[in-house]
């Protein structure tokens, strides 16, 4: 499989996982309406910054697609920024549901006791483990293709994991009458997402601080490998950047004589020694061809 069908793949699954995932937010966001739940209005919330940030790896994949030969600087940044967003939008939503715990937790205590359906609650906590087993399901099949759709995948996996803590909440208030358990419970549903938002807003914060320094010219390599004494000609050239080191990788293509006397591995360390000498390059994937081999472009 090539690098573009992976990407491809690995958007059609994004974008079912995204079609379930936005299906099931609505019907929480009138279930948590009509059980006048606390929980399931944080577990919307949640789901709605998990929705964006599918959203944004589903962007992420598809300029992957049209940009495949330069995958590198712009891509990343861009996946950058909208993390860094996302982690914001986490905070914001769970300050906001935390806030709202704290206020129903308080009226509750001055006598004002909110009516709760706690079995609405559970239903709706069971078509979402329905849901979000469908979406994991979709994405764990495809989750060592992409970084993109394995990181959503464990979104969606405590996804699933939360609307488990919701159903046993409703049981709970619906066999007690304890209506300070939704609040506790969406407490700890903001709480998660409070974690979540701070983790990935260090992580962005991070990537971005690392991804300062530009990148190679994909035009620049080409040139430089090209001129080499014992090169033909240079293809499939991409520059991509992998923690705090650049990876290039190529296709060199040899003149005749170069791999009759095979010594094509020497030719390989030169173009290496050009890489770290003109482009501060350690790493590289290199294959050594003859001209005389037909591409498909």
């Amino acid at each position: 499989m090539t690098e573009i069908t992976t990407h491809q793949a690995s958007r059609r699954r994004l974008l079912i996982a995204l079609a379930i995932t936005c299906s099931f937010m609505v019907i929480q966001v009138i279930g948590a309406y009509y059980s006048n739940s606390l929980a399931v209005l944080a577990d919307a919330g949640h789901l709605f910054v998990h929705n964006s940030s599918l959203f944004i790896a589903l962007i992420a994949s598809s300029l992957a697609i049209h940009f495949a030969k330069t995958y590198n600087d712009g891509h990343q940044r861009a996946e950058l920024f909208g993390g860094l967003v996302n982690g914001f939008l986490y905070l914001a939503i769970s300050l906001i549901i935390l806030y709202e715990g704290g206020e129903r937790y308080i009226h509750q205590h001055e006598g004002n006791e909110l009516a709760i359906n706690s079995y609405l609650m559970s239903v709706i906590a069971a078509i979402g483990f329905l849901f979000h087993g469908a979406a994991a399901w979709v994405l764990y099949k495809g989750r060592k293709a992409s970084i993109n759709v394995y990181a959503v995948f464990l979104h969606s996996f405590f996804d699933l994991i939360s609307t488990v803590s919701t159903f046993v909440a409703g049981i709970l208030i619906y066999f007690t009458g304890w209506v300070v358990i939704d609040i506790l419970s969406s407490m700890l549903i903001a709480s998660f997402v409070l974690f979540t938002g701070v983790k990935v807003i260090i992580s962005c914060i991070k990537g971005l601080r690392l991804n300062k320094a530009k990148l190679p010219k994909v035009t620049d390599i080409e040139s430089e490998i090209t001129d080499m004494e014992h090169v033909h000609n240079v293809h499939n050239v991409t520059v991509t950047r992998k923690y705090k080191g650049v990876v290039v990788g190529a296709h060199v293509v040899l003149k005749e004589h170069c791999t009759i006397e095979k010594h094509d591995e020497a030719c390989r360390m030169k173009v290496e020694q050009l890489l770290a000498e003109k482009f501060n390059v350690r790493n590289s994937v290199l294959q050594i061809e003859s001209h005389e081999c037909h591409h498909i472009h």
